[in-house]
């Protein structure tokens, strides 16, 4: 999946857009820029993630869950 912001075409044609929708657009581009999900993003370019954070310790996303789905689907 490729997280990264799309680059300007140097031939499309510039457009006036209403500010409304500009202000809009930037609040997203710098909410998104600033996501947990951008900053693994941009750490990746410079190098391999640390693995740890594929492989939990406990296996699961979340231990406690994981473990209560399992007992629940026991019963």
């Amino acid at each position: 999946m490729d997280l990264s912001f799309s680059r300007f075409d140097v031939d499309a044609e510039p457009i006036a857009m209403p500010p409304d929708l500009a202000v809009l657009m930037v609040g997203i581009a710098a909410r998104q820029a600033a996501s947990p999900t951008a900053a693994a993003q941009a750490g990746c370019v410079y190098g391999p993630p640390d693995p740890r954070l594929f492989a939990p310790a406990d296996g699961a996303f979340n231990g406690a869950t994981a473990h209560a789905i399992d007992e629940w689907n026991k019963e």
